[in-house]
């Protein structure tokens, strides 16, 4: 969806990157090599071999044909790698994520970088063999939406891998050209692969109005949550706690781009903010509070620990309805937002944050795996393994 989803919020999992992975059950292990063994038959002959759900839990491995270029706007692009966003996995193991329901097969994925194999024929930017970085949503760039530059918002978005759109665990995908950021000198597919996660932190950091020497406080140290962090760091910001019920991650947002960190308890939201404030000299409370959780005792938290005039945006997706501080937003009278994907300039200055060192993304990647492996990724993206999972082009 290109905004952070929370499959649990309780779950203890292992998510520090890590080569290692658990073996599942021996009736699980046959199917899923099976599974990989049609895969691998299949990618020998196969145009366009696809990642495609069917239902909940139900995927398969299927050659589509290769897509046309039909707008003389549009490049061919063969993808070389793919992240697993918590959306993709949302959608395999529930079949939904909110109006949005899967009502016939679809291929999954949407973080992805590749090559450009074919462009059209009104195409200036890029040429076949130039590497670039995807935005997966194509908006209609007509709608109010779309002309006042919220192109996130459009009427008629056609995401990928959101229904009923395809996304880009295929072989090949087409996207028009400016949909396409060409991936500077020395920055690699993987990172490319990171510019989508990043370019949804970007509008998270950008919603919340960062000064230099604000304090900030983001719960949920996922890969959006770690790289809110890093974004925030790029805006000024003097204080960035990270906040989450899993010390690996906590211990990783510490390397990686967070100031502080605090292990939310099992107490009520009130009293985890007030110890937040406590340990971390916020004084009369926080400058701004990012949710990447969607976890209700965050959102709660996250109002709590501001101070009056405070700004909190809510990027993580969770329950439709929860039981909101009302009260307490309007006391402070805080500037409350959510966010929604990515719009204006915020791919393009995520590959500028990566290409320049400024985020060092790739720190993310807990591995690397074969397309034939994809079920197996998702498996291990579910139960908490590892931070950031790519998987590879089909074909490769």
């Amino acid at each position: 969806m290109g905004s952070t989803v929370t499959e649990t919020s309780t779950e203890k999992a292992e998510p520090v990157p890590d080569s290692s992975v658990s073996s599942p059950n021996s009736s699980s292990t046959k199917k899923e090599e099976d599974a990989q063994a049609d895969a691998c038959s299949c990618s020998t002959r196969a145009q366009n071999l696809s990642f495609v759900l069917e239902g909940v839990n139900k995927v398969k491995f299927e050659d589509r044909p290769i897509p046309e270029i039909k707008n003389p706007h549009d490049v061919l692009v063969q993808v070389k790698y793919t992240g697993i966003c918590g959306s993709d996995v949302h959608y395999w193991s529930h079949g939904s994520i909110g109006p949005y329901a899967l009502t016939s097969p679809m291929v999954l994925g949407h973080e992805s970088s590749g090559t450009i194999i074919k462009v059209g024929s009104s195409v200036r930017t890029l040429e076949p063999g130039d590497s670039v970085a995807m935005e997966p949503g194509v908006p209609c760039r007509h709608c109010i939406r779309c002309k006042e530059g919220k192109y996130n918002l459009c009427f008629d978005m056609a995401f990928a891998a959101t229904p009923p759109y395809d996304g880009t665990l295929a072989k090949y995908y087409v996207l028009p050209e400016d949909f396409c950021y060409k991936l500077p000198l020395g920055m690699s597919m993987e990172e490319g692969a990171l510019i989508e996660p990043l370019a949804v932190a970007v509008h998270v950091t950008k919603q919340a109005s960062i000064r230099h020497g604000d304090s900030v406080v983001v719960f949920g140290a996922g890969p959006v949550g770690l790289l809110c962090c890093a974004v925030a760091r790029q805006f000024g910001a003097s204080k960035i706690i990270a906040v989450d019920i899993q010390k690996p991650r906590l211990e990783f947002a510490r390397q990686f781009a967070a100031t502080a960190t605090y292990e939310s308890q099992r107490v009520s939201a009130q009293e985890n903010a007030a110890n937040l404030i406590r340990e971390n000299n916020l004084g009369v409370g926080a400058d701004v509070a990012i949710d990447a959780s969607g976890a209700e005792p965050s959102v709660q938290a996250g109002i709590h620990v501001l101070r009056t005039g405070g700004t909190y945006v809510q990027g993580g997706m969770g329950k439709d309805d929860i039981t909101f501080p009302i009260m307490a937003a309007c006391t402070k009278e805080l500037t409350v937002k959510g966010s929604f994907r990515y719009s204006s300039g915020d791919y393009k200055l995520a590959v500028e944050l990566v290409s320049e060192g400024k985020v060092d993304a790739k720190r993310l990647i807990s591995r690397k795996v074969r397309f034939e492996e994809a079920e197996q990724a998702f498996v291990d993206v579910k139960a908490g393994r590892g931070i950031k999972v790519l998987i590879g082009g089909s074909g490769d």
